[in-house]
This record gives C-alpha cells, structure tokens and sequence, in this order.
C-alpha cells in the first residue's frame, strides 16, 4: 500500500471520514488487498490511514506512534531516525519507523516546522479489553486529533512571545471586491476580523502572520495569491468552496459565542461571515470532538490602525530583521516584557500601530504614569515575573490537552493578578488605562484560586497521568490509597509479625508472587496447627510443596485486594480531582481570560516606560494636525548596537516636514541616509503603538500609513527583477498614499540607465509634492534633482556632511541643510578596500567623463530634461609631449618594484600620457 503524505506548503483535509475506528474491521481500506497477509491490525490502520491521506498518521502502538509505508518512509528522511521493517504486505516489506509516545512533541515540532501534517491515533481502549471481545480482537484506536501550523497548542511546540494565528480567506463579491479574514488563535483564544483592499492585503497578512491560511477553491486556483501567502512564510490548505457560507458562518458565530444575535458584537460583512465558517469548521475538523475556547471577535485595522504594507514591514525590520530572525528587529530592540504574554502584546501593538489620537495617548499616559512611579514599576516587574502563561493553559484545559502545570498556571496567575491589583489600587493619579487593568485584574474568580491552592502540590508533573499533583489531606481517600500502595511493605510486615505471634510458628512468612498473589507459607513440618481448628477457620489451605505449606486469610485477601489496586485507585481520584478542578477553571473562563489579557497589558506598559528610563526615550506629542517634527531623533535599533558593539554614541539629527514636507536627502554612501529615514520612520509607528520614542521630542501628526522603500532586490520565484521589484513598491507608494501619509523613499531610478533613472526620480519627486502632498524624506544620488528646491515650495534640500581628508573621507553622520555636490563613491570604494589600481583608473574614468560631458545643459524650463543635452566638445587634436613622462620613468626602479607597484606605475605613466595635449 502507498500511503501519501502531506510535504511542505499546501495539503487538503477533507472532513469527511472514510472510517470509523468501531468500523475498520467491517470496511477495509480499497487500497489493501484481500490478502492473507493483511492482519487486522494492519486493515484497520489501512481504513484510518483512508481517512486521512494528506496527513502522517501517528498510530499508537504502547508506548510507541508508529508509522507505515511512506508515511515511515517521509517522517524518516525529516526526524532523522532510523526505518525499518515490519511483516509484509502484497509480497513487499512494510517500511516502518517510531517515535516514542512520551518525546511525541520533540517530533511533531520538527514535522510541523518541515510543513507536515499529523493525524494523532490514540487506542481508546487497553489490550483487557480487547482480549474480552476475542482473541483476536484489534485494540480499538482511532484518529483524536489534526496537528497542522496554524492548530497547534502544545508549550514545547509553540513560541511563548509569538502568536499562532489559523486565517480563512475569501473574495468580496464584485468586480472591484476586496477581501476578508477572519483569523483565530486556538492556544490563546484570540480571535480577529478584518477587510482590505486587494492592495493592502499582503500587509494585512504580513501584520497578522498566520502560520496556515484556508482557502476556498476558487482562490487556491490564483497562482499569484498563493504564492504571496507562501512567500509570507503560512502553510496552504484549501477548502471546498462550500464551507465558505456566510448563513454557515453567522449560525457557527452565534454558537461560539452562546448569543441569538451578532449585534453586540459589531457588523459582520457577508464575506467575513463566510470566512468564519470556514475557520469554525476547520476548527471542529482538527480538533476532532474538542471544542476551543473563543474570545469574541474584534475587528483589527481599518481606519483604526495605521497600514503599512509588507514591503515596509520588511524594509524597517519590525518584527523581524531582514534575515528572518527577531534578532536587529525593532521588536526586540524595545522588548523589556517579562511574561510571554506581555511579549505577544507589545508585537502586536507594533504590527497595528494606532490612529485614533485620543487612544494613542491613552497609552502614553499609562506609560507616563509608570514611568513616574518607579517603586510600583520594580514591585509591578518582580511580580509579573511569576506570571504565567494563563490563556494558554485556559486553551488547552479546554481542549482536553491540559495537565497539572496548567492548572498551576492558573493558581499563579491568580496570585499575581490579585497581588498586582493591590499595588495599583494603593497608587494615587491612575489614569484611565491603568485604573481599567485594575478593574480587570480584580475580577471575581468564583472561588477558583482557594480552591486551587487547597488542591495542588506545590511541585506538579508535567503530564496528569504520572499522578502526585494532589496535596495531602485534600482528600481522605486519596491520602489513604497512597498510604497502601507506598507503605504496603510495612503493612505486610506488621501482618506476618502478629501472624507468627497468633500462631506461636516463628518461621512464619508472608509472601507474594505473581501466581497466588500474598499468601502465608510455613515449614512442612509446622503446618499441622494452621490445618486444625480454631486456627484452621482463619487459615485457609492454598498449597502444598515438598518443604512448605501455603494459606491465606480473609484478612490477608483483602489487604491484597486494597494494595494492588490503591496506586490505580490513587490515580483514578487525582484525576477525577483534575477534571472537577478543570471544570471550574472552565466555568471562569471569561473572567480568566480578561485577567490574562490585563496581566499582558501591564507587563507591556512596565516593560515601555523600563524602556524610555534605560534609553532616555521622550513622551511624543501625537495630535491630528500635519505636523512631523523631531528634535534630535535616534535609529533605536542602531544605537543600541553601537553602543554594545564599540561603544560610540549615535549621532542625533533633527527632521522636520511641518513646513516643508518633503526633504531631498543627498550625501555619500555609508555617511548614514538611509540610517536617517528609517529611524524617522520608525519614530512615527513608535509614537503610534503608544511607546516613547529616541528624540529630545517630537510631535507627530497622526499618519494614517507609512511607506517606505529602502533597499530592493530581486524576486526570482516570480520573474522580477531588482528594478522591477523596486518600480513596483514605488508604484504601490505613489498610488496609496494621502496627506497624512509618511514616505520615505531611497535611491529610486538606480535600477536602469542613468539617465531613464534620473528621469523617473525626477517625475516621483513632482508627483509626491503635487499630487500625494505626503510628508516624505526622499534619498538620491541623482545631485540634478536638488535644484528641485528652488521650484517646489514644499521641498527642501538636506544633505548628510562628511569631511574629506587625505584624498579620504571622514563620515560625521550629521544632516545639515544644503545639497551634496558629488557622492564621494570613489572614497567609498577605497574605504572598502577595491585595490589600488582600480581606484586609480575609476578617477581617471570619473574625470574623463566630467571634463567631456559636464552637467546637462537644460533648465528646469526646458523639459524634458535631457533632451537639451549639448553635444560633447570634440578634444583639440595635438602632438604629445614626451618630457614628463620621460621623468617618470627616470624615478622608476623596477628591481624594486612589487607586483602591484609596477601596475600603480603604469597607471601614472598612462594617466600623462592621456592628459598631454597634441598640437596639430
């Protein structure tokens, strides 16, 4: 049998089950022959395996997921272990490998991140009870769960700072239709609603980044969309087009949510409806029975949230650096959290910043307010340090996945939660932020904490199944079965002391073996009293052997009966213990989940003004007007590497596009302009999440997006160019942006010919002034460009100054007003070490093409701009004087000379060679 697979990138789960695991026996895979050597265990993997062809089936075997046929074969080849065979099937060996059960999630974490999905096949039932049905009865097991990216909830498999999101995607109906999504995260409950343009909705996904995104038919077959999803880094799975039902959706809402309506929670479009049925559904598919916990939905962007595509999010490196790690990402630059949870809040903060003026400083104040208070600020810190994760516990408590740290989780979240609220509570001035994550913090819990506490050890196991989580004395029964099972050798002991005391036989002895169970065995020739009365009414004959006789009791029996089943007993009461404190749990679980998310909002407010103390970060002044005005502002994530790396201060530079909103920016390469632009960026979606910023100050008219293209390469997979690349995100810019808009652009033109290049720079920077009226910093080379100043009213030239010295250059990264006259790229190249004689015949070329060519000739009246270009002055034609270079070579020792001496020297010769004018 040939089992498929699922590999990286796009699978189909289909919902609908071939088998059932009652059934497997009854309906055989079609893909098994009916062979002889078919066992049943094998048909009745075969019908599981059927029902899910596009996944790895885990199947429980023991203590051991085994895997069949290519499945083995593909799992393998990705963990790295060994494949070997079991049995035969239709005459070949069957390929086989195994994980153990208890290291089950070290494999999954490896699966999943090679794009694989799992079915999880548990046996509902142990070998007794299978053995009761018939000899050769198949333990029954069947398939409990789907592991795919966007469903996971483990710990181990998770990253406690990032969200986990499952996203279902569908088309607005209509010609000119945008998109809605609706998202979930089934390990914290989050849940999002959102709806886009088509050209925002790359940077949607990009703010979000879900780890699977659901499509229906119709959209799987646009090859383009695909491939921008996956180029994001989310797995594929399409979906019928008729789980896409709106009326489906809005009755799966209502049930998630226990409402008769949907009004209490906002307008839901029919696009996003339909999105949500196909997540709902998704949901119940691949957790099989086991129903999530929700949060009701909240509606992420839209005039809300700033937009920032995702070539913006790439170029200044928020969440992650260009690299694809955290590390140099301005997340982890301005990350002091403590907690997971805070960490996911503070990412998600900084993937939507904010446009609403009055919440934006909201946060701020809240900032402020613990920025002030640094007492409270440490007290709060230390205390949120024993946070734990409590929404991810709440899931999978929910899903019947939890365990006793779970539980635990829960039991220290409320402490925290209980202990932070008392600090607030005694702190004079909240403002209104702080005073609501008290309210929040304070929240009844139904008795779920004492209970808690009463209930759980204070070391507790990871899985529920290994027992020992209870604490004594919370219940007698438990206290007494643990008495037998871990005392029985001394209740033995005290029973053969009194038994040989009874009896008056002092070789007495209680034994045990797997046969009779305890039984009392004497001597041959001491059995006689134990076989006559009275003795012989307790003492009952069980066997006789050629040197000793054995009995038991009535006694004896039951002691027997209350030690071998007080550790099954033992755990049975722990985890009925376990499920009653779940239940709880569960029945708090608004009130938890409001907590959760209060904890992670203070931790994010603690973490910020920890940061503006360490850093020197200043309050912005965010309001609604234009204006874009920053004193002394720093590249937060730059400084900080400086500092660590060399320890050189970071040069502060000024911005200001209230007056004039749009900024040339010349200057050399490496002398820091396109450190300049990002950092200005970066200041403004700082401002907006609600952080202090690396200024002396700043004022910030809200931007409703910020784009920026800062640095361009190619796109192979789709057949792009670098230039292409870059003309296409300068396309999106010019398109989108508004007045309120903040632009920053970099070297465009660069990719082609000089003069097309120039051309279009020229053309970008009208349109930018004339028709978006953005705020913009606008980097070049091209120098013609400056004289654009003098013509546009709301444009400015600035250029970053540099000293040179010794026929080099000193880069002082400091923005003065005025336009660069040259860009210093033959120092540049020197600095980076091109060799010698290359730099000297690039200064040779350089002023060949100045002398011949000069500056074009048309004025700014004159456009279009090259098409006024003079002829080159033809050179005077004259004889060569030999003199200086006769000289020249006079000086020249070549015994002496190295290698690349001797080029140097050639060079020279040639340079006056070439610069002797002729006479005719």
């Amino acid at each position: 049998m040939k089992a498929q697979a699922a590999g990286p990138g796009r699978s189909r789960i289909l919902p609908e089950r071939a088998a059932s695991a009652d059934a497997v026996l009854e309906a055989p895979s079609e893909n098994v022959a009916p062979e002889a050597d078919v066992t049943p265990m094998m048909a009745q993997y075969a019908a599981i395996k059927a029902a899910y062809p596009d996944c790895l089936l885990f199947y429980r075997m023991g203590d051991f997921f085994e895997l069949f046929f290519e499945d083995a074969v593909l799992a393998a080849r990705a963990l790295g272990i060994q494949l070997t065979k079991r049995g035969k099937h239709q005459g070949e060996d069957i390929p086989m490998c195994g994980v153990p059960v208890l290291r089950a999630e070290d494999y999954l974490q490896k699966l999943i991140a090679a794009g694989f999905r799992i079915a999880v096949c548990e046996q509902l039932e142990d070998t007794a009870e299978a053995k009761r049905r018939g000899g050769k009865a198949v333990v029954r097991r069947d398939v409990v769960r789907l592991v795919t990216p966007g469903t996971i909830t483990e710990e181990a498999l998770l990253d406690a700072a990032v969200n986990n999101y499952l996203a279902a995607l569908c088309k607005t109906p209509g010609a000119t239709g945008g998109y809605a999504l609706a998202a979930a995260d089934i390990s914290t409950g989050e849940c999002l609603v959102l709806d886009c343009k088509p050209a925002d909705l790359p940077g949607e996904l990009a703010r979000l980044a879900p780890k699977e995104v659901l499509l229906g038919a119709a959209l799987d077959s646009d090859r383009a969309l695909r491939a921008m999803i996956e180029g994001q880094g989310a797995a594929l799975t399409p979906l019928p087009d008729a789980y896409f039902a709106s009326a489906a959706g809005e009755a799966a809402l209502k049930k998630e949510l226990g409402v008769a309506a949907l009004d209490a929670f906002g307008a839901f479009s029919p696009a996003e409806l339909a999105a949500f049925a196909a997540l709902l559904k998704y949901i119940e598919i691949t957790q099989i029975g086991r129903k999530p916990v929700l949060r009701p939905p909240r509606r992420a962007g839209g005039a809300g949230s700033m937009v920032i595509d995702a070539a913006t999010r790439a170029n200044l490196e928020l969440i992650r650096s260009l690299g694809g790690r955290p590390q140099g990402s301005l997340c982890a630059a301005i990350d002091r959290t403590v907690t997971g949870p805070g960490a996911r809040e503070l990412a998600s903060r900084l993937a939507s910043p904010l446009t609403d003026v009055a919440a934006i400083n909201a946060r701020l104040d809240a900032v402020a307010f613990l920025l002030d208070r640094q007492m409270l600020r440490h007290k709060l810190r230390d205390l949120l340090k024993g946070a734990p994760d409590m929404a991810r516990a709440l899931s999978r408590l929910a899903l019947g996945r939890g365990g006793p740290r779970d539980l635990g989780a829960l039991r220290d979240g409320l402490a925290v939660a209980r202990g932070a609220a008392g600090l607030l509570v005694e702190a004079d001035g909240a403002p209104g932020e702080i005073t609501a994550i008290t309210m929040r913090l304070k929240t009844e819990d139904g008795g779920l904490e004492a209970r808690l506490n009463a209930a759980l050890d204070a070391a507790l196991p990871h899985l529920k199944r290994d027992g020992g989580f209870i604490r004594a004395g919370f219940r007698p029964d438990l206290d007494e079965n643990r008495r037998l099972r871990d005392d029985s050798r001394g209740l033995i002991a005290a029973m053969q002391a009194r038994y040989a005391a009874e009896t008056g036989i002092k070789t007495l002895k209680v034994r045990h073996n797997n046969v009779l169970g305890y039984f009392v065995e004497v001597s041959a020739g001491a059995a006689a009293p134990l076989q006559r009365p009275p003795l012989a009414e307790s003492y009952r004959h069980r066997q006789t052997l050629a040197n000793a006789v054995r009995f038991t009791t009535p006694e004896l029996a039951e002691a027997e009966a209350r030690i071998t089943g007080a550790a099954d007993r033992a755990l049975a009461i722990e985890l009925a213990c376990f499920d009653e404190l779940a239940a709880l749990a569960m029945a708090q679980n608004d009130a938890l989940g409001s907590m959760a998310a209060a904890l992670a909002e203070l931790d994010v407010g603690c973490a910020l003004a920890a940061l503006a103390e360490e850093q020197n970060y200043a309050r912005p002044k965010v309001d609604d007007s234009l204006a874009f005005r920053i004193d002394a502002g720093r590249h937060p994530v730059v400084e900080q590497a400086l500092r660590k790396g060399r320890g050189e201060p970071f040069i502060a530079n000024d911005c200001d596009l209230t007056a004039r909103r749009l900024w040339l920016v010349t200057g050399p390469n490496m002398a820091g302009k396109s450190t300049f632009l990002r950092q200005n960026a970066l200041i403004a979606i700082m401002a907006q999440m609600g952080c202090f910023v690396p200024a002396r100050s700043a004022q910030i008219g809200v931007a409703d997006r910020v784009f920026s293209r800062v640095g361009a390469s190619d796109d192979l997979a789709r057949g792009r160019s670098t230039f292409m690349v870059e003309m296409i995100e300068t396309a999106a810019i010019l398109n989108q942006a508004t007045t309120r808009s903040l632009i920053i652009l970099d070297e465009i033109g660069r990719g082609t010919a000089t003069f097309d290049g120039l051309s279009i720079a020229w053309a970008a920077v009208e349109h930018l002034h004339d028709v978006n009226k953005s705020r913009a910093l606008f980097a070049t080379h091209y120098h013609e460009l400056t004289e654009l100043a003098a013509r546009l009213d709301g444009a400015t030239n600035v250029t970053v100054a540099v000293k040179e010295w010794k026929d080099s250059i000193v880069f002082l990264h400091d923005v003065v007003e005025g336009a660069a006259d040259r860009s210093y790229g033959i120092q540049v190249a020197k600095l980076a070490g091109l060799p010698p004689a290359l730099i000297a015949r690039a200064r040779q070329v350089l002023a060949r093409l100045e002398k011949q060519h000069g500056k074009p000739r048309a004025t700014l009246e004159e456009l279009p701009l090259f098409a006024q270009l003079a002829e080159a002055e033809p050179e005077p034609d004259v004889d060569l004087d030999c003199s200086q270079i006769l000289a020249a070579l006079a000086e020249i020792a070549p015994d002496d000379l190295s290698p690349r001496e001797a080029l140097e020297a050639l060079y020279r010769l040639k340079e006056l060679a070439t610069a002797r004018p002729k006479r005719s």
